[in-house]
């Protein structure tokens, strides 16, 4: 998790309309301190790593913003559910400002931002698999944030398919890869060996 900053936090809410329209830019940071009553000057020290970095600095406030829409929730039925609800919580935070996901991913599709993307969606899947009480100290520790990170990806790209602001098709998608991946590993338990 990124170091929580208020005033960081509340220039990226400022600049998500401005990044809809104008894409992630240096002029983007700017605006969108001035809009949330920042100095525009601050942009350098809130966001060193410039645009991509207030993209990554937006994930990790959707992250913080679903865990704590999760909590105030509490935690309901098993972890499988709770990962689904984590997920609709995400996508609905973005959904006003699906746009500004559009640029912000593409940006992050640039190849000297791989490592930022990348440590993005592990902060993701790993604040997912945190809020709904996972507490695997073992080898599946990593494949559970691979595989949820694989689900999450293709559910965000086909969400983004469209200019639909609706959850409902992206959460019937969700539904089968979730049912897809329930299936497979009822078939693995089942070919698993007997132990004498």
């Amino acid at each position: 998790m990124i170091e929580q900053n208020p005033g960081r936090d509340a220039a990226i809410r400022a600049m998500l309309p401005i990044a809809a329209r104008e894409g992630w830019n240096a002029r983007t940071l700017r605006l969108g301190l001035a809009a949330a009553g920042e100095d525009p000057a601050l942009a350098g020290s809130h966001f060193p790593t410039g645009p991509a970095g207030a993209i990554t600095a937006w994930s990790d406030l959707a992250d913080r913003d679903m865990a704590a829409a999760m909590a105030a929730e509490g935690l309901p039925g098993r972890t499988p559910q709770r990962i689904r609800r984590l997920l609709e919580l995400r996508l609905a935070a973005v959904a006003p400002h699906k746009a500004a996901l559009r640029r912000a991913l593409s940006l992050l599709a640039l190849p000297w931002n791989a490592p930022l993307a990348l440590a993005a969606t592990a902060r993701t899947v790993d604040a997912m698999w945190y809020a709904a009480g996972d507490s695997a100290a073992d080898f599946s520790w990593y494949t559970k944030r691979a595989t949820l990170a694989a689900i999450y990806g293709a559910t965000l790209a086909f969400w983004l398919r469209d200019d639909d602001p609706g959850l409902d098709a992206a959460l019937d998608f969700l539904d089968r890869r979730l049912a897809g991946l329930a299936r497979l590993g009822k078939m693995r338990r089942g070919l698993r060996p007997a132990r004498a």
